[in-house]
């Protein structure tokens, strides 16, 4: 289990002195401990792997945030302690489709459910982000949907 795995790299990365890793490691640990007491569970059991991605993903967004306001407010040291630990995170995402991926099952998914009006853009986000949940960046989606219009 994924939520296994990450709490015994803890160990790892303490005796390789890896402070940046130690401290995402941590958080994310933080996170699903977080993620149990909400769904009124023991903050000892361990998530499932869909919960656990889905928490990692949380925290990755957060980092993504946070590094745009910090080159927003020019903190480059704070930029890279983020892009460092976002990095991290990554490693146990699964890897995100590629554009061209999305272009195409976009373009698919518009004519099976046969949308021609950019009134509809909606439903076929919503049509796109079921199928394409945890697979591609709701972001890319969306402006892979609003190229088609």
């Amino acid at each position: 289990m994924l939520h296994e795995q990450i709490k015994d790299n803890i160990k790892g990365a303490m005796l390789a002195k890896n402070l940046v890793l130690l401290e995402t490691l941590r958080a994310m640990v933080a996170g699903f401990t977080n993620e149990l007491v909400s769904k009124n569970r023991k903050p000892n059991e361990l998530l499932s792997d869909a919960d656990a991605l889905a928490v990692i993903n949380r925290l990755a967004r957060q980092r993504k945030d946070s590094i745009e306001q910090y080159k927003k407010g020019n903190r480059q040291d704070l930029v890279k302690e983020e892009e460092a630990q976002l990095a991290i995170l990554e490693t146990y995402l699964p890897k995100l489709m590629e554009r061209s991926e999305i272009e195409k099952i976009a373009k698919d998914k518009k004519e099976e459910l046969g949308i021609n009006e950019a009134t509809k853009k909606g439903a076929l986000m919503q049509a796109l982000m079921k199928d394409l949940k945890g697979k591609a960046d709701g972001g890319i989606v969306k402006e892979v949907v609003d190229g088609l219009f």
